[in-house]
């Protein structure tokens, strides 16, 4: 697979910010197609996502300032195969 980074930031309502999460969860439970959306140029990807993954959850509160980072990592099957492969 190519690598590929996508990073978008933008300002949301909460509703707004819970439906993207929302259109997120469903993507990854059915190992769907999911469309990603930058500067108006839209990138279809499809998540192929194994039965186990590891999930990442920080929350930060630092002077006033909240962040909250949720991640997602997993290996995908044909390079969990290929790096097998070359050792």
């Amino acid at each position: 697979m190519t690598n590929l980074k996508f990073k978008k930031e933008e300002h949301v309502t909460r509703v707004e910010a819970a439906a993207r999460l929302t259109e997120i969860a469903k993507a990854l439970r059915n190992s769907a197609k999911y469309e990603l959306e930058r500067g108006g140029e839209k990138l279809e990807i499809e998540l192929d996502v194994p039965e186990g993954l590891l999930l990442e959850f920080e929350v930060e509160i630092e002077n006033g300032k909240t962040e909250l980072e949720i991640e997602l990592k997993w290996t995908s099957a044909s390079t969990s195969s290929a790096s097998a492969g070359s050792e």
